[in-house]
């Protein structure tokens, strides 16, 4: 089966249009044959092996619940309706559809993450909140992703990114005491939590790992050139597509590159990314080519991505649009924009906001070898019983 199946994967991929997509369809096809012969979750002997990481992520949980709340935080639930999961070029939303009393049938969508309706609340007046909440993205399932997952994001009004960066370090320290570890683990890496993290540019991160100079591929107002930045990655032995855009480029050197060396031994934060990456973060004062965006890392591993957050709703719709019609090119379909999100934006005070993925942060304070060890019912498998 394992044979077969990476053989379909190969296959199908040849025939998508674009190498992104190739790659993403070969990575999920081949990825299932590394599930199959796991028992169910449900199984007694399995429930009792994981039964001590599910018990430290309720310990974790109420610890930082508590932290957050000894600093005037506001715990909130958002909708998880949406009328747009998200509007990200490469995250997937689940469709689904409401009906209102007079039959109408109304397309909705789950949220990929709280965050359009947490900037809402900004915009009616709260300052600090956070959100333990369940999102959900297609396409993805992996030792570190799941369909449906915790993803804990938290905001600071009239407050910079440089506090997320302190929160994020107090806050690993917080969930590592809590469940008994002096460091964190992963496929043999380890970083202790306890340590204050690096701090590291995206443009220092590529010159020291790949030997590539990113922001000379940048221009002063934010267009990239595609043409020197895969000249660079080729030389540093990275294998391109013809199709592959500066965004695919700049992904494949991070992703194979940059991401294994971050987060050994002590945390990493990565910041400054380049504007064209910027998603829903605003321009760094003094220097246009990066964005306020940071990404937390602990034993290669991606815990966290925060933004100095836009408040700017033109230049947000640009964005979103220009993000759409990159994943109709690559997907063959694309979301609605949330104009309800992009009026409160209008109305939002200035802020700093974080989502962390809080089952991998408990995966690494358990040493857990998958997401799915740290879940309490993962979602079934297709065609199979339990996992």
């Amino acid at each position: 089966m394992r044979i077969e199946r990476a053989r379909y994967a190969d296959f199908v991929a040849a025939e998508l249009p674009h190498s992104r997509a190739k790659r993403k369809l070969a990575e999920i096809l081949n990825r299932g044959s590394m599930a199959e012969g796991h028992p169910p979750w449900w199984r007694p002997d399995i429930h009792a092996d994981r039964r001590p990481a599910l018990l430290a992520r309720g310990r974790i949980k109420a610890a930082l619940r508590r932290w957050f709340e000894a600093r005037d935080f506001i715990e909130v639930e958002a909708a998880i309706l949406q009328v747009s999961p998200g509007n990200e070029t490469h995250l997937h939303g689940f469709a689904t559809a409401l009906i209102d009393d007079a039959e109408g049938v109304h397309p909705y969508y789950l949220h990929t993450s709280p965050e359009f309706a947490a900037k809402k609340l900004l915009a009616a007046g709260e300052s600090r909140i956070f959100d333990f909440a369940r999102v959900f993205r297609n396409r993805e399932r992996t030792a570190l992703h799941h369909p449906e997952f915790t993803m804990l994001e938290w905001y600071r009004a009239g407050e910079d990114y440089d506090a997320l960066m302190a929160d994020a370090a107090a806050l690993l320290a917080e969930a590592a005491r809590t469940a008994g570890a002096s460091l964190l683990h992963w496929r043999g890496l380890t970083a202790d939590p306890f340590a204050e993290p690096e701090r590291l540019t995206l443009h220092d991160a590529f010159v020291r790992h790949a030997g590539v100079d990113l922001l000379a591929t940048i221009a002063d107002h934010g267009e990239t050139d595609r043409k020197a930045l895969a000249a660079a990655a080729r030389a540093a032995g990275i294998r391109l597509a013809e199709d592959d855009s500066w965004s695919d480029i700049f992904s494949r050197v991070l992703s194979e590159k940059i991401e294994p060396h971050l987060g050994r031994g002590c945390a990493t934060i990565l910041c400054e990314y380049p504007i064209s990456e910027a998603a829903l973060a605003r321009p760094k004062p003094g220097d246009p080519r990066v964005a306020e965006r940071f990404e937390l890392y602990a034993c290669g591993v991606e815990l966290a991505n925060a933004f100095g957050e836009l408040t700017n709703p033109a230049e947000q719709r640009r964005r979103f649009e220009a993000d759409m019609d990159e994943k109709q090119r690559i997907y063959g379909e694309r979301y609605p924009l949330d104009e309800d999100f992009l009026a409160a934006l209008d109305a939002m005070p200035p802020a700093s906001g974080i989502a962390l993925g809080f089952d991998r942060l408990v995966m690494l304070c358990t040493g857990a070898r998958r997401i799915e060890d740290v879940l309490w019912t993962p979602v079934a498998e297709p065609g199979r019983t339990g996992r």
